[in-house]
C-alpha cells in the first residue's frame, strides 16, 4: 500500500466521487459490500436471461456478470493481502 493525495468531490456514503492522480476525470467509488450486491443482482439477471432464450441478452448479462466478478475478485485479493477481512459473506457460483 502507498499513500497518495486524491481529489475528493463527494464523500456521500456509497456514492463517493474521487479523482486519482494522473486521471483526467473523477471516478465513482463502489464499496466492496456494494460491489458484492451488484454482482449478486447481475448473476440473477443472467439466470433470468437464460430463461428467455435470447442469445444476445444472455451474452450481455454474462458479460456484465463476468466484469463485476473480475472486479470483485481483484478487490478481495487486494484487501485480504493488506490484512483486511471481507465486509460480506462470500458466496458466489462463478
Amino acid at each position: 500500500m502507498e499513500r497518495k493525495e486524491i481529489e475528493v468531490f463527494s464523500e456521500l456514503s456509497n456514492f463517493a466521487i474521487v479523482r486519482m492522480p494522473g486521471r483526467n476525470f473523477p471516478g465513482s467509488v463502489i464499496q466492496g459490500d456494494s460491489l458484492s450486491i451488484l454482482l449478486k443482482h447481475a448473476e440473477r439477471v443472467h439466470q433470468m436471461a437464460i430463461g428467455t432464450g435470447s442469445l444476445e441478452l444472455i451474452d450481455e448479462a454474462a458479460l456484465l456478470r463476468e466484469l463485476l466478478a473480475e472486479r470483485l475478485e481483484y478487490y478481495e485479493k487486494v484487501i485480504t493481502a493488506s490484512g483486511f477481512s471481507l465486509p460480506y459473506f462470500r458466496q458466489r457460483t462463478i
